[in-house]
C-alpha cells in the first residue's frame, strides 16, 4: 500500500488539521480553507466520507480577546476557547458552502471516547451526520476540560475519533511532508520513508519535536507516531503529509510526498476484538433458539429472541448472550440499561417505543456483536 491508494480506496476518512495552518495574522487563513474545501468536496462527490478535526479555537480566541503572548493560564485557555470556536466554525461554514456541503459542530472530551455509553452516543452521532452527507468538524471540548482530563493534542483525538467510527484512513497534515529518518529541518541528509509497515522502536526514534517557528499548536511527529499507533491497532492506516499547500489530498493522491503507516489490522477485526476480549461482561442476555442462529449468521439481536436479562448493566456495558442450553455464543454492547432490556423481552420491534417511551433500535447491533470462538458463523 502507499499514500497514494489509501487515499484512493479509502471509503471513511478523518482528516486532522492544525492550529499553524488554519490561523494567520488576521486571524483564520479563509484562502488555505477555501483550497481545502474544494479538496473534501471532490472526495465527498466521489463517494468519501470526511470528517474534519480541527484545532484552531484557542488561538483565533487568544487574538479576539487580545490575551498576551505568554503561556496562558488555564481559565485564560478556556476562556480563549470559548471566544475562538464560533469563529473557528464559522471560517469552516464559509469555505464549505459554496461546494453544497453543510459543516456540523462535534466538540468531544476524552470521557467521550473512553466512557462506553458516551462513546456509542457519540459515535451514533456522527454516523448520523456522515449518512446526511454532513461534513462533522470535531474539536476538544477545551472550555470544559483541565490538563488532567483532555487528550493532550489533537493527533491523538483525530486518532480516537477514527477509531470510534472505523475510518479507513486518518491523515495528519504536518508542517514536513511525512517521516524522515531525522528532523530535514536540522539534518538535510535524513532521507524520506514513503512507507511504515510496521511502528518499531527504531521508527518511532526518528521523530523529533514540535514546530517552534510558528508558535501555534503542540503537536510534532512524536505525536503523529502515537497517534498512528493507536490507529494501526484500530485497523486503520495514517498518512502524514505537508499541509501549508493548496489542496493538500489532492497533492497525495499526484504523487507528492507523504508517508503512510499501514495497519496492523482491519477495523472491523479490531472492533470485534475489543468487544471479545478487553471488556468485561457485566450482565448477559439469554435468547431462544431463532434469535441464537440469527446471532450465529451475524445478525443483530432484537428483544422479540430474548427471553430474560442477567445481572446489572447500562446502556454500552458489555454483556454476554447466550443460547437456551446457556451456552455463550457472543459477546456484544447493550443499547438499554438492563431494567429496560426486560422490560422489553419478547417484544417485536414497532413495540418498544409504546413500552418505553423511546426506542434505540435492537438490544444489540450486529456492529457491536463478536462471536465466541466455538460459535459457527
Amino acid at each position: 500500500m502507499d499514500a497514494v491508494s489509501g487515499l484512493a480506496a479509502a471509503k471513511r476518512i478523518v482528516v486532522k488539521v492544525g492550529s499553524a495552518l488554519l490561523v494567520g495574522e488576521d486571524g483564520a487563513d479563509r484562502h488555505w480553507l477555501a483550497a481545502f474545501a474544494a479538496d473534501v468536496a471532490r472526495l465527498r462527490a466521489r463517494g468519501q466520507h470526511v470528517l474534519v478535526v480541527s484545532s484552531g479555537a484557542v488561538a483565533l480566541g487568544r487574538r479576539r480577546l487580545a490575551l498576551p503572548k505568554r503561556t496562558l493560564t488555564l481559565p485564560e485557555k478556556q476562556a480563549a476557547a470559548a471566544a475562538g470556536q464560533s469563529g473557528l466554525m464559522r471560517a469552516w461554514e464559509e469555505a464549505l458552502e459554496p461546494h453544497g456541503l453543510a459543516a456540523a459542530q462535534v466538540l468531544l472530551t476524552r470521557d467521550d471516547t473512553e466512557v462506553r455509553r458516551r462513546w456509542l452516543n457519540a459515535r451514533a452521532t456522527v454516523e448520523t451526520l456522515l449518512a446526511l452527507g454532513v461534513v462533522p468538524v470535531v474539536n476538544e471540548n477545551d472550555t470544559v476540560v483541565t490538563e488532567e482530563i483532555r487528550y493532550g493534542d489533537n493527533d491523538r483525538l483525530a486518532a480516537r475519533v477514527a477509531q470510534m467510527i472505523g475510518a479507513d484512513l486518518l491523515v495528519l497534515l504536518s508542517d514536513v511532508d511525512g517521516l524522515y529518518t531525522a528532523d530535514p529541518r536540522r539534518n538535510p541528509a535524513a532521507e524520506h520513508l514513503a512507507r511504515v509497515s510496521r511502528l518499531t522502536p527504531e521508527i518511532e526514534a526518528m521523530a523529533g519535536g514540535a514546530n517552534a517557528v510558528d508558535g501555534v499548536g503542540t503537536g510534532g511527529m512524536a505525536t503523529k507516531l502515537a497517534a498512528a499507533r493507536i490507529a494501526s491497532a484500530a485497523g486503520c492506516a495514517t498518512v502524514v503529509t505537508l499541509g501549508r499547500r493548496p489542496a493538500p489530498l489532492l497533492a497525495v493522491e499526484e504523487g507528492q510526498r507523504a508517508t503512510i503507516i499501514e495497519p496492523s489490522t482491519t477495523p472491523a477485526a479490531a472492533y470485534k476484538a475489543w468487544i471479545a476480549g478487553s471488556l468485561a461482561p457485566t450482565g448477559a442476555l439469554l435468547v431462544d433458539a431463532g434469535a441464537a442462529d440469527a446471532v450465529r449468521r451475524g445478525k443483530s439481536l432484537l428483544a422479540a429472541g430474548v427471553r430474560r436479562t442477567e445481572g446489572h448493566f447500562d446502556k454500552g456495558d458489555a454483556v454476554v448472550i447466550r443460547d437456551e442450553a446457556g451456552v455463550e455464543i457472543a459477546r456484544g454492547l447493550v443499547r438499554y440499561e438492563a431494567e429496560d432490556a426486560q422490560r422489553i423481552c419478547g417484544l417485536k420491534s414497532d413495540a418498544i417505543e409504546g413500552a418505553l417511551g423511546y426506542t434505540s433500535g435492537p438490544l444489540v447491533h450486529a456492529d457491536d456483536l463478536a462471536l465466541a470462538a466455538h460459535a459457527p458463523a
